[in-house]
């Protein structure tokens, strides 16, 4: 099973290859361990070890240009598969695709990866062009 808790080559590849200027959101559904799982052994909960990973990347999240544009908490899947729970909702904007990737190579940021890789047990990172607030769907 897969755990969907990194980045793989051929989806990167892809996803930079979107020839689009401005900025992206993206959409991180997160569901954490009850226990991280480290490589060295440390013991932490899912949580502390997501926290961990927030202390760290937040500042370079930061220096990119990046923001949380929306964040929400789940109550309830009305629709889709009722094994999809996710402890964590939120909308992260960056100003380019060169940003976001700027970030991910930062030596910093893939130190605290380690944390996020550790406590999270699966994920979903959706990369959505921005669009605008109204009445309407779609």
């Amino acid at each position: 099973m897969t755990d969907y808790t990194g980045f793989e080559g051929d989806a990167f590849a892809e996803f930079r290859g979107i020839d689009r200027d401005g900025p992206i959101h993206m959409l991180n559904l997160v569901k954490m361990k009850e226990i991280a799982t480290y490589d060295d052994g440390r013991t932490s909960t899912g949580f502390e070890a997501y926290e961990a990973y927030g202390r760290e990347s937040g500042p370079i999240f930061k220096r990119v240009g990046g923001r949380i544009v929306w964040s929400g908490k789940m109550e309830f899947m009305l629709i889709g598969p009722q094994d999809e729970q996710w402890d964590f909702c939120f909308v992260a904007e960056y100003p380019s695709v060169d940003a976001f990737v700027e970030m991910i190579k930062d030596p910093a940021y893939r130190e605290a990866m380690k944390h996020r890789q550790a406590g999270v047990k699966t994920s979903r990172l959706i990369r959505m062009a921005p669009g605008e607030a109204g009445e309407h769907f779609g």
